[in-house]
């Protein structure tokens, strides 16, 4: 294989957090913006294992959320890169409420970010290419392409 090219399963980070008082609302629900810094972790710890550099968040396409989590259940987040561009790459997260006292497991939210790979000078570099293998990473390869044309078409427009 190229040492320029990876696979998009290369790219996978799995996070895991317990929801504890502090990062809940009144209601007993996971915040938003809590679940948002979550993802916005997992999400640049992913882009950064498939680049090797340091990555920076350039913008966070959308977060739909599906169901609430809850005080005390688990929240994992699945990470990997979608689509490399020419200096950016789109990292989508799935992430999944689960209580172990129910023992029940749900998907919660989905969210695409833009990441960029920065040089030691702290510039956008150009990082490694992207093989998607499975049917699901080809899906999500093609989306990605959409999904930055609509980002494109509609920037300075508000």
């Amino acid at each position: 294989m190229d040492n320029r090219i990876k696979k998009v399963a290369d790219s996978i980070l799995i996070m895991t957090e317990l929801v504890l008082p502090n990062h809940t609302n009144q209601l007993g629900n996971l915040l938003g913006g809590q679940l948002m810094h979550w993802i916005d972790i997992c999400a640049a710890l992913s882009a950064a294992k498939h680049s090797q550099r340091i990555c920076v968040t350039a913008s966070v396409d959308k977060i739909d959320f599906h169901h609430p989590i809850k005080l005390g259940q688990v929240v994992t987040l699945y990470a990997s890169v979608n689509r490399v561009f020419r200096t950016s790459m789109e990292v989508g997260v799935k992430v999944f409420g689960e209580s172990h006292i129910e023992g029940t497991k749900f998907h919660s939210n989905t969210a695409y970010l833009t990441f960029v790979s920065l040089d030691e000078e702290r510039k956008p570099v150009k990082t490694f290419e992207i093989i998607p293998e499975s049917d699901d990473e080809k899906r999500r390869y093609e989306e990605a392409l959409k999904r930055r044309e609509n980002r494109l078409s509609t920037r300075g427009k508000i």
